[in-house]
Order: C-alpha cells, then structure tokens, then sequence
C-alpha cells in the first residue's frame, strides 16, 4: 500500500509517533534521553518548529508540534532520526536502524482536541503503568506544562488558555480527570492512519484546502469524483 502523503500544512499542530525498530527500545538510559532532547531542540530552531508536548518512552517518542513552514517537521525528524542513530551506534558499539522507518503524523485541531493530545502524551507513563502520577516521570512535558519545572523546549500551545485559570494548576487537574476513551482511539487512529484529529468540520475544511483525505474511508470507497461522475 501506498504511504499517504504529508499534509501541505503549516501553523497547525501535529501529532508525531516514532517507534524503535520491531517495537525495540531506542532509549537505553538517561543520556540518550538528554542527547535526543538536545538535538529536538536545536532541529526544531533550524527548522522553525514549536514544541507544545512530548514525552519520551523506551521504544517510541511522541511530540505535539507546530511548523511555520510546509516541511518543517519532515526536515526536523529527519536531521535527529540520523544524527541520534549515529550517536547510539556509536556510543553502544552497534550498528543498523534505530527507527521504524518514517515517523507517523496526524493533524490537530487547535481546540479541545489539541488539549487532548496535549494530555495523552503526558499520561502516556501512566497509562504504560511505569508511575502512577504524571508528575512523577522525567521525560515529559508534563511537569512544564503544569508549571512544577521550567523546560526550555517546550513552548505551551494558546489553546491551554480554555481551560481557564491559573495555567499550571488548570493543566495538572486536566490531567487527573483523565481520558476520554473516545478522544484515546480517535487520536490512535487519526495517528495510525497519517489523517486528522477533530471536530467533523475541521476535517472537512482541511480536506477541502489540501485535498488529502483526513478521514479513514471503508473499503471499496469509490474516489469523490468517480461518485460524482456517477451522479444524475
């Protein structure tokens, strides 16, 4: 099957997953975990990138970014996937692929859905069982988001603002509402499926603008214009 193509988009957030290779690990201690961020943070100044979320786990990496130009993020994932496969091969004496093959992307809607996917990957730990708090793992945006750590790389999306009040305290008691089960899937699959994670109307005004499917379509769906050569 074909790879979809990336969304011509930019000044909207993305969803990013990349797995280790064959769901292996592609952090094996806390300095790699520190060399990886160092090279996010210098890609995504190259390559005008902002940073709302992200949360590093053993064998895959999850971030929530928005690009100020249409490959910003390809040229990102691209300059640290290569330069941290050298780094670990180099530093753990092996050689080959780190990653999965290319990273996975989905749109965000800069809405509810954007503090969803903002909580998601904070409490990607919790859900892994590694804590039981999300304040209490190192490598996320958590503890920046909720205003308990200063984090350079993280830059909090305008959207957090919905919440309302005082912006730390507002994002912790977010987070200890916990999921929705139906934003978790939507946006598992929105991710999976290289598509959108939205509202119905910002699918449509996206597929609209870029004419890039945002919506996982059944089987034996014919193409819109094939159905509407079909039409009376």
């Amino acid at each position: 099957m074909s790879r979809r193509p990336r969304f011509p988009v930019k000044d909207l957030p993305f969803h990013v997953v990349q797995r280790g290779n064959d769901r292996g690990a592609c952090f094996f201690d806390d300095a790699d975990r520190l060399i990886y961020l160092s090279m996010l943070s210098e890609a995504c100044t190259r390559y005008g990138l902002l940073v709302h979320a992200y949360v590093l786990m053993t064998n895959h990496v999850h971030l929530l970014l928005t690009p100020c130009s249409l490959a910003g993020i390809s040229r990102a994932m691209q300059s640290v996937g290569s330069r941290y496969v050298g780094y670990v091969n180099r530093s753990k004496a092996r050689t080959g692929t780190l990653w999965e093959g290319r990273y996975r992307a989905c749109l965000v809607a800069d809405d509810r859905h954007m503090l969803a996917a903002c909580r998601y990957i904070d409490l990607n730990p919790v859900r892994a069982g590694i804590v039981r708090h999300p304040g209490d793992y190192r490598w996320s945006s958590y503890l920046a988001l909720a205003r308990l750590r200063p984090d350079p790389l993280v830059n909090p999306h305008p959207a957090l603002e919905q919440l309302g009040g005082e912006r730390g305290r507002a994002y912790a008691h977010w987070c200890e509402q916990g999921e929705q089960e139906t934003d978790v899937i939507e946006l598992r699959k929105a991710t999976a499926g290289e598509l959108a994670f939205g509202s119905s109307e910002f699918k449509s005004k996206i597929a609209m603008q870029t004419a890039r499917a945002t919506v996982k379509r059944p089987p034996g769906f014919p193409p819109r214009q094939a159905r509407a050569e079909r039409e009376p």
